[in-house]
């Protein structure tokens, strides 16, 4: 992409985005289609469905027993039975009855079967005694209307069954059988072809070459129209080609009722979507730049009656900006009425810092603290993949801030109608470790919340009341003492297991094979083509690197990722050429490992916490044989 970029066209606010791009599509009729019941299955009822008959179709019994004129039982009792003739019929279900039930005779009757004339009432059979042949006693009195269902007591004729937007469901399709409808006129999903651009995507199942991605937009964008009433259609992953995009843009669009493209929305010269989108018909664009975060570069367009949205490329920037503002249009062609999200008030633990001038989404998951439900802030950018399954809601900073306060009671929007609050929730130094002892619990059917926010973040978490333990691997300058020395009240150490950090390297690189470790970051010092890759403020790893640098700042120390797994993959693929690890990841990633630390991997647990069943189930787990050989054969050593 040249560094020359066109600007965006004026930013509209969401609402006059939102507002333009329905204005330009609607009102506009529904497409409608007659579907068997049994095919209508998530469609939007498209009218009112009137019933064309009484359900039930006549009186019937609710009882087994026996039909009878309730004034024949008016002075029963147990004492003086009413003694009743019977009639030379049974009536069962789907059997019409014959004879009339006269005064002082009664017809025996089963569940579901139609009430004989002449019987205003059904006396149940435990009421009953024989009386000889032919004739029963009742020694108890009957209601009119005793044990009978009228006709049209469920549904009467001409009644609204259903009405237009209605979502047919199981419930709906036994509804409509009862009156005998066998098929209903719903609103035609609208079919919406889903194109993914960009040089650099390879499609699942492909080998992934150098600096190339899986596309993960195609696949996401299609499971989230079949969630809002559309019928997805994959028409292809496309590069950055304007003639070959232009081709495959127009024959998805002639073949479907909305075009949904990721990527190509951020107006460099290597994005050429959105000039394709503004030739593809009138009135063409609506938006193309929405004062949103993320999602800021979609575009909207209308072409010729259909519509066009060009979402950002990155994940989660595409499926905020699709939720928001392309959902709602999309039900609306489908005859679905608007998402009801359920929302929840939660407390911000920390400070969010906003953009001026731009409605935030920020991804959070919900954990339950002392005083209430607790929003912590996912932490990851838009490309995150992860973000959108692993936060439960999300909530909103208004353009006008530029910035949450830290104890702000803010309200979020669920992702699903209910929300799970885990049974054990762990916040601190990340490591694949945890995998391995909370796997059982998983097992037991028992969630876990991970958010790795470091050694320190942890500790504010669990002193804060935020979480239930905080994993830590913090060494004390001082007494050169791992993690005790920084324990608050309220908290006590609970001992994990040893894993050794050390400097990761490429093998065969000449500088650091045969060295110790501060043999090879002397080596790497001296050298100045030699870069390196940190690790993030308030990690213990990086407490660990600043004491082997001894103050050198060195090519690379500003680059600070927040994993193992990040330093691992940055010096395997030459964007640096050492950094520090844990022996397990380096191994993993093939690289070369020299020992430095056996640091301890202890958890920091809430003293209030340590007898709820998640936390319990997580100590038994630690302590397990099963579990200690699993970490031992992954390369940690339990204490």
């Amino acid at each position: 992409m040249s560094v020359d970029q066109e600007q965006f066209l004026t930013v509209l606010s969401r609402e006059d985005a939102l507002a333009r791009f329905e204005a330009a599509l609607f009102p506009r009729r529904p497409v409608t289609e007659q579907r068997a019941l049994a095919d209508a299955i998530g469609c939007a009822l498209a009218h009112d469905v009137a019933a064309p008959i009484d359900v039930p179709p006549f009186d019937r019994s609710s009882v087994d027993g026996f039909a009878v004129r309730s004034s024949d039982l008016k002075d029963a009792t147990g004492n003086r039975p009413a003694r009743l003739a019977l009639n030379g019929e049974v009536i069962a279900c789907g059997v019409a009855p014959q004879l009339i039930v006269t005064s002082g005779t009664a017809t025996p009757i089963a569940t579901g079967g139609p009430v004989p004339r002449g019987a205003d009432a059904v006396v149940m059979i435990e009421h009953t005694q024989p009386a000889g042949e032919g004739a029963i006693h009742i020694d108890r009195t009957a209601s009119p209307g005793q044990f009978v269902s009228y006709a049209g007591s469920d549904i009467a004729r001409g009644e609204v069954l259903l009405r237009a937007g209605t979502i047919i469901g199981s419930r709906e399709i036994g509804m409509l059988a009862a009156c005998g409808i066998p098929q209903i006129s719903v609103v035609r999903k609208p079919k919406v072809a889903v194109v993914s651009t960009g040089d650099e995507l390879v499609a699942p199942g492909q080998s992934l070459r150098p600096a190339a991605i899986y596309d993960t937009n195609g696949p996401i964008v299609s499971a989230a129209v079949s969630e809002n009433g559309g019928i997805p259609w994959f028409a292809g992953s496309f590069p950055d080609n304007e003639a070959k995009l232009e081709a495959g843009m127009r024959a998805a669009l002639a073949n479907s009722d909305m075009l949904v493209l990721s990527g190509g929305t951020s107006k460099g010269s290597g994005d050429v979507s959105h000039r394709i989108v503004s030739r593809l018909g009138q009135p063409g664009v609506i938006a193309h730049g929405v004062a949103l975060k993320p999602g800021k570069p979609l575009c909207l367009a209308v072409c010729d009656g259909k519509p066009v949205v060009v979402l950002p490329g990155f994940p989660t920037s595409a499926m905020f900006t699709f939720h928001d503002m392309i959902v709602p249009v999309l039900r609306r062609m489908a005859g679905l009425p608007p998402r009801a999200d359920a929302r929840v008030q939660a407390r911000v633990p920390v400070r969010i810092a906003s953009e001026l001038g731009r409605t935030e989404f920020v991804m959070v998951s919900l954990v339950e603290g002392d005083d209430g439900l607790i929003a912590y802030p996912s932490g990851k950018g838009s490309g995150a993949i992860t973000a959108f399954a692993q936060a439960d809601g999300f909530l909103r900073i208004d353009a006008l801030a530029d910035q949450m306060a830290a104890g702000t009671e803010a309200e979020v929007t669920l992702f699903t109608p209910h929300v799970r609050v885990p049974d054990l929730v762990i916040i601190g130094s990340h490591c694949t470790g945890l995998d391995i002892v909370t796997a059982p619990l998983a097992r037991a059917d028992l969630s876990v919340r991970s958010i790795s926010v470091g050694s320190l973040g942890g500790l504010a978490a669990a002193s804060r009341g935020e979480c239930d333990m905080a994993p830590i691997h913090l060494l004390d300058e001082k007494t050169d003492v791992y993690n005790a020395p920084f324990l608050k009240p309220g908290l006590e150490l609970v001992p994990g297991y040893r894993r050794m950090q050390g400097i990761v390297f490429r093998r065969g690189d000449s500088r650091f094979e045969g060295l110790d470790a501060r043999a090879a970051v002397k080596a790497a010092l001296a050298d100045p083509a030699c870069m390196m890759v940190n690790r993030n403020q308030g990690a213990g790893t990086r407490i660990l690197i600043d004491r082997l640098l001894g103050g050198a700042r060195p090519d690379g120390y500003w680059n600070q990722p927040k994993s193992h797994n990040a330093v691992a993959a940055a010096v395997a693929q030459h964007r640096a050429d050492w950094g520090m690890t844990i022996a397990p990841v380096a191994y993993a990633a093939g690289l070369g490992f020299i020992p430095f630390a056996e640091e301890h991997y202890d958890f920091a647990l809430v003293t209030a916490r340590k007898n709820r069943p998640g936390v319990a189930a997580f100590l038994e787990s630690l302590r397990a044989k099963e579990t200690r050989a699993a970490l031992e054969q992954a390369g940690f050593h339990p204490v």
